[in-house]
């Protein structure tokens, strides 16, 4: 059995740059966006990725973009679905919100148990995530000082005010509807916003952002929801 090598890695160095030139579209999610809808020049794409990747076959790296062109064209009733969840969500703002950060030890969850339970008798809302590092409170500016009297001041690592909790409150559909929150994210981060923490509830996705973006947040979040009934109520 004899093999033509030259063949063979002529077509390992395509496939090798169809998979960079996929890469690089998913690395840009503007560009993506724009692919999969169809509003692109390829020939000034193909001539962008070939510059940044240090490339010199234009056919090959058209051809390609072409190609995953056609899969994510197939993206817009997933988009659709997202748009479909977000017209039926709702706003919610509160202002004074804080964020402690404390070292990730048993003792500090423990004592956080009977805080817990005071504030569920008082009706006081209080979110708490743990990762492997630390353990994210976030709460009233008015409960920072029980929160860093009850944790030990020595476990805290950093305590964060003058935030807002921005709650996007979404129908039942958002749990089994992938997406969702990452275009929201997107836009806000297009937007220049920086999300100090995010965090998913159920139906409730909760943004803190600083004071001084909150109006913006808040208006790019509202924008996103009416675009959402604009375009399904088209369709």
């Amino acid at each position: 059995m004899s093999y033509d090598y030259g063949i063979m890695a002529e077509t390992v160095s395509r496939e090798s740059l169809a998979e960079r030139t996929r890469i690089y579209i998913d690395a840009h999610p503007s560009i993506k966006d724009c692919v999969a809808k169809g509003l692109i020049n390829y020939s000034s794409l193909a001539r962008l990725i070939m510059k940044d990747l240090e490339v010199g076959n234009e056919e090959a790296v058209m051809i390609a973009c072409r190609r995953y062109a056609s899969k994510l064209s197939v993206t817009t009733d997933h988009e659709l679905a997202i748009l479909s969840v977000l017209k039926d969500s709702r706003l919610e703002m509160r202002t004074k919100t804080c964020i402690v950060t404390a070292k990730n030890d048993w003792t500090v969850l423990h004592k956080m148990d009977n805080l817990f339970k005071d504030l569920w008798n008082e009706n006081s809302i209080m979110q708490c995530v743990q990762s492997a590092s630390a353990v994210t409170i976030i709460a009233d500016r008015m409960l920072k000082e029980r929160i860093t009297d009850t944790v030990g001041r020595f476990n805290i690592i950093k305590v964060r005010e003058n935030l807002v909790e921005i709650v996007v409150k979404s129908p039942e559909k958002i749990v089994d509807t992938a997406g969702v929150i990452a275009y929201l994210i997107t836009n806000l981060s297009d937007a220049g916003i920086n999300i100090e923490e995010t965090v998913s509830c159920h139906t409730d996705t909760i943004f803190i952002v600083n004071e001084p973006d909150m109006i913006n947040a808040y208006s790019v979040l509202t924008k996103c929801i009416q675009s959402a009934e604009e375009t399904i109520g088209k369709n």
